[in-house]
This record gives structure tokens, C-alpha cells and sequence, in this order.
């Protein structure tokens, strides 16, 4: 099975908008709340649901679900990798008090390392594209009780 750039292009579209909804918040200084960070689930899942469209309309008669899940799959990593990037660049270069700005809403006295909040974001990032991909698959999938009665 060949997998196209159709994973990757979506993967960089992905993380360009959910660094962008943090850009956003931060300009309204409202990146420190975890309220918001639920919307990303909802970046994340649309842009899995239209790479798994796209590619079952590129496959036609020969998508498969284990295409649909990988094509998924590797544009939600893509975004993930390159989220974890932005946040690691953000909360060491750009705003270097931005984890300790985070940590307060937990009403705690935190020493944190960067290292482990981006592996922390990064894992986030592949558990959620892993179940938003299962979740989106279920729409797309060829099911057994169609094609028993053709």
C-alpha cells in the first residue's frame, strides 16, 4: 500500500491551525487556560475526518480500512510532532514564564522541566489522534451488512 503526501499536507495544516488557536488565546492571554485546550481535539478530529474522506475519494472502490487508519494516523503524528515543536519553542524562547503562568491555575508549587511537559504535549497529541482516527474510521468503513446483501 502506498500512501500519498495527502497525510503530510494535512498533518502541516493541522498543526499551522492549532498553533494558530494558541496564538489566538495568547494574544487574549487565555493560552493558560485548559478550558480551551479541548478545542484542539476538535481541530484535530476534523482535520483526521477530511484526510480519511480524501483519501477514500482518491481510493474509490479500493479504500481499505487499514489506508483509512493510517493515512490518519500519520497526519494527526505530523501535527502532534509539530505542535510539540511550536509549544517547546513558545514556552522556552517566546514566553519563558508561560509554564509557570500555566501551573498556577493548578493552585500549586510546581518545578516542572520543559522536557517533560513536551513529552507530556506530544503524548496527549498521539493518544488523541489515535482515538479521534478509531472514532472518524467508524463513519468511513465498508460495512459487512452492506456488501452480505448485494
Amino acid at each position: 500500500m502506498k500512501i500519498s503526501s495527502l497525510p503530510i499536507r494535512f498533518g502541516l495544516v493541522i498543526s499551522a491551525c492549532l498553533i494558530a488557536f494558541f496564538l489566538i488565546l495568547s494574544l487574549f492571554n487565555l493560552h493558560t487556560n485548559p478550558f480551551f485546550s479541548l478545542f484542539n481535539g476538535v481541530i484535530t478530529g476534523f482535520g483526521i475526518y477530511e484526510t480519511i474522506k480524501y483519501y477514500k475519494l482518491q481510493q474509490g472502490e479500493n479504500f481499505s480500512y487499514t489506508g483509512g487508519f493510517t493515512v490518519g494516523v500519520i497526519a494527526g503524528f505530523i501535527a502532534a510532532i509539530l505542535f510539540t515543536v511550536f509549544f517547546t519553542f513558545y514556552a522556552t524562547e517566546v514566553n519563558p514564564d508561560f509554564l509557570k503562568e500555566l501551573l498556577t491555575v493548578f493552585k500549586g508549587d510546581y518545578n516542572v522541566h520543559i522536557g517533560l511537559v513536551a513529552f507530556v504535549v506530544a503524548i496527549m497529541g498521539f493518544a488523541s489522534t489515535v482515538v479521534i482516527t478509531l472514532t472518524c474510521m467508524q463513519l468511513f468503513k465498508n460495512s459487512g451488512f452492506a456488501h452480505q446483501n448485494k
